[in-house]
């Protein structure tokens, strides 16, 4: 072996170890560039976690519960200090007891207790309505993610359809470029080819758009930045699990908006307990000491206790008309839930009859449409193969078969979305 080829030998050596470790690294580059892949319980759960405005509701949970504790606490006492019974200046007095006296006055209001206990609480109550407005926030949340999630799942079935159907628009391009210099194809069947290539490429950087739009709108949701990224399991197929029974008492206590009505309604009933007790009397104490400008006086006191009189009929209108008014109210509100749940029951059995009916299309098109265009293309593609069928013929059995393909994954994305709209009216 001669110097040369012994250069040449060390240099391909070289070139060979660069393209082995450079493969080697190339899918960790990739890996790291993708990021994590994240199953859609894996992204709700985090939506559940991180979501900024759902910890708003939390927050505004525990308040009221530190409401609830202040409104037991009682007015602070009032101190006083002033004269008692003293004349007026350049007034004659006849005894020395006329001369008045200095008073010191301590004053508390002391609260019914079954009052301070009824108000308390019908404050917390309110903490579990804010909870119940979680639920409906989060289940509007899950919603909007699964629909993201699904696009983005469509989206990648797309990409990979449109790229296994460039490989043949490619091999027939490659086949009319070997056959034109023996004008056995004609020049304008290159460009041809050569266009659908790129609108079929164009078609593909849509789909990429739709991919990168729902992981910055998923990143949001997750209180994530943006541009963080992250890859969804491509192998997930949504499934659609009909509810056993759409009777009105299943569904009152699976819709989260129904559980916010009763939360409401129980609010209102201890908002009524807390008036009703308002016709309980409250009491004050008062205490007043009196020291005497005469020195010959003794010291006096007076101490009073007093009682509220709230039945009086002047006073009781005002808290009688309010208990009428929130009982009205709470009639009103508990006849909007029935005609909300029968409403909901008719609805989910027409989205269930929908969904299946979608199913049974989407299967038709998938065992028998799709495998006859397949096919059809395929014979097309042997016969251009042997130069008895023009190219415009196979491009056309071709687009056929992309756009029933690219038709199917649609109705797919439309039963995804079916079936999300179905989950979300069944817990809303």
């Amino acid at each position: 072996m001669n110097c040369a080829n012994m250069e040449n030998w060390k240099y391909m050596k070289q070139i060979t170890k660069y393209l082995i470790w450079l493969l080697i690294l190339m899918p960790a580059q990739l890996f790291a560039q993708q990021g994590p892949v994240l199953s859609l319980d894996s992204i709700l759960q985090r939506i559940d976690r991180n979501n900024v405005l759902l910890q708003s509701y939390d927050l505004k949970a525990q308040s009221y519960k530190y409401s609830a504790d202040a409104s037991t606490a009682w007015m602070a006492p009032m101190v006083g200090v002033g004269t008692f019974m003293t004349p007026y200046p350049n007034q004659i007095a006849m005894e020395p007891r006329d001369k008045g006296s200095l008073m010191l006055q301590i004053e508390q209001d002391i609260p019914n207790k079954a009052k301070l206990n009824a108000r308390k609480k019908f404050i917390e109550s309110q903490g579990n309505i804010e909870r119940a407005t979680r639920d409906i926030t989060l289940n509007d949340f899950k919603a909007q993610a699964k629909r993201l999630y699904f696009n983005w799942l469509v989206a990648r079935q797309r990409m990979k359809v449109l790229e296994e159907n460039e490989k043949i628009m490619i091999t027939m391009k490659k086949i009319e470029e070997v056959r034109y210099p023996y004008n056995q194809s004609q020049l304008g069947s290159v460009y041809k080819a050569d266009a659908k290539i790129e609108e079929n490429r164009n078609m593909i950087r849509m789909q990429e758009g739709t991919v990168n739009k729902a992981r910055a709108w998923l990143n949001s949701l997750m209180n994530a930045k943006g541009n963080e990224l992250f890859e969804i399991d491509s192998t997930y197929s949504p499934v659609f699990i009909p509810a056993g029974t759409y009777d009105t008492a299943s569904l009152s206590t699976a819709r989260k908006d129904v559980l916010k009505m009763n939360e409401n309604i129980r609010s209102m009933q201890l908002n009524i307990e807390s008036m009703k007790m308002q016709k309980k009397p409250n009491f004050r104490i008062r205490f007043d000491h009196m020291y005497p400008l005469d020195a010959a006086m003794p010291n006096a006191y007076n101490v009073m206790g007093m009682i509220s009189i709230p039945i009086a009929p002047w006073a009781s209108k005002m808290y009688k008309s309010e208990i009428k008014a929130m009982q009205f109210n709470i009639q009103g509100m508990e006849k909007e839930r029935t005609a909300m749940l029968q409403e909901t029951q008719g609805m989910l059995y027409g989205m269930q009859y929908e969904i299946e009916s979608m199913q049974r299309r989407i299967r038709g098109l998938e065992e028998k449409v799709i495998p006859a265009l397949q096919k059809t293309l395929d014979a097309n593609f042997i016969t251009y193969q042997e130069n008895k069928l023009p190219l415009t013929q196979v491009i056309d059995a071709w687009e056929a078969l992309v756009m029933m393909q690219m038709n199917v994954l649609e109705e797919k994305l439309k039963l995804y979305e079916m079936i999300v709209d179905y989950e979300k009216e069944l817990y809303r």
